[in-house]
C-alpha cells in the first residue's frame, strides 16, 4: 500500500531481552511533551531506508548498537495514527538483545527507560495500537 503525501513515516526496533525466566520488552519514557513511553523509534532521514532508521534511532535514543541485538527475521508490524493532525506510519522490527546486561543509555530527548514484562509493557504504552504490536511480538517470540 502506499504511503499517501504528507505521511511522516518513523521505523523503529521493539527490543526484548531474556532475564531469567521471564521476557522483557525495552520502553524509553520521553523527555518532552507527556513523557509517553515507547520503544525506539524516529523520523526516516532522506536517503535512508526504514531499517537503516531503526539502527540509527535505537542507537541514538538507547544506546545499542548495532552488534547489540539481533533482528528476529519474519515480524514486521505497521502502524498508523495521527499525530498533531498529520497521519504518521510507524515500521517496527522485532530484535533481541544479544546480551541482557547489555547497558541502555539514554539521549536526551528520553528521560527513563524500564524492561518489562509484556503485561506491564503493554499498560506503560498509550496506544492500542502499539499495545497490540506488543502482544504480536510477544507471541511470535513465544514461538521462536
Amino acid at each position: 500500500m502506499a504511503t499517501p503525501k504528507g505521511t511522516l513515516v518513523a521505523a523503529g526496533f521493539i527490543i526484548f531481552r531474556r532475564w531469567s525466566q521471564s521476557i522483557q520488552y525495552l520502553q524509553l519514557q520521553t523527555s518532552y511533551g507527556k513523557h509517553h513511553w515507547t520503544p525506539p523509534k524516529g523520523h526516516v532521514d532522506p536517503g535512508e531506508s526504514e531499517l537503516e532508521t531503526a539502527m540509527r534511532e535505537t542507537e541514538e535514543e538507547a544506546g545499542l548498537k548495532r552488534n547489540d541485538y539481533k533482528v528476529i527475521s519474519g515480524f514486521k508490524k505497521t502502524l498508523h495514527y495521527h499525530v498533531g493532525g498529520n497521519l504518521k506510519r510507524v515500521e517496527y522490527w522485532l530484535a533481541e538483545l544479544k546480551n541482557p546486561e547489555t547497558p541502555v543509555i539514554l539521549s536526551d530527548e528520553h528521560q527513563d527507560y524500564k524492561w518489562l514484562e509484556i503485561t506491564d509493557a503493554q499498560k506503560y504504552v498509550f496506544y492500542k495500537e502499539m499495545q497490540d504490536a506488543l502482544a504480536a511480538a510477544h507471541e511470535y517470540v513465544l514461538k521462536q
